[in-house]
């Protein structure tokens, strides 16, 4: 039996979520399956995978063929550098604990470009919102001060009106 490692879509329109499954070749995307390894939704930032590691790394192996999306999902998690470090002890190049800190040290690596980039994603999202208050904030005063002067004006002529008013009554005393 070829098998595949592949992925299931699930989830509804507009918003796809996988099974990461382990299948015939001859199945077909949604149908029966022998295992399921883990989950991928591509619907967060950064896209989460959650996988049983030891059961991939156990079907990649013995020889399962990953689909294109699942290779890089499976190489992304470290699944292909494990079988590379366990094909390393088995031709003896190391031991078991040597391929172990390697891969420990692969892992604490990749993590912490991805805090990195979480880092600088959270930074960049800050400084867009201190951006786009400061420039609310110099429309509101712009508004502000159009609202002031629209009052100043109306206030000037409700004066001037005033003052017009009380103008002809003091010159009507003054003819007679």
């Amino acid at each position: 039996m070829a098998t595949k490692i592949r992925l299931q879509r699930g989830g509804r329109k507009g918003y796809a979520f996988y099974s990461i499954v382990i299948a015939d070749a001859r199945a077909p995307r949604d149908g029966r399956f022998t295992e399921k390894i883990g989950t991928y939704n591509p619907n967060t930032n950064p896209a989460t995978v959650d996988l049983n590691f030891d059961r991939a790394l156990y079907w990649v192996e013995v020889g399962a063929q990953p689909t294109d999306t699942v290779r890089n999902l499976l190489k992304n998690e470290g699944v292909y550098m494990m079988k590379h470090l366990r094909g390393g002890v088995k031709k003896g190049a190391f031991d078991e604990a040597t391929a172990q800190k390697k891969f420990d040290a692969w892992k604490e690596a990749k993590v912490k470009g991805f805090d990195a980039v979480r880092d600088q994603v959270a930074k960049s999202k800050k400084e867009a919102a201190a951006k786009e208050l400061e420039a609310e904030k110099k429309i509101n005063e712009a508004i502000a001060q159009k609202v002031a002067e629209k009052k100043a004006a109306a206030a000037a002529a409700q004066a001037e009106a005033a003052a017009e008013e009380a103008a002809p009554a003091e010159e009507a005393p003054a003819e007679a």
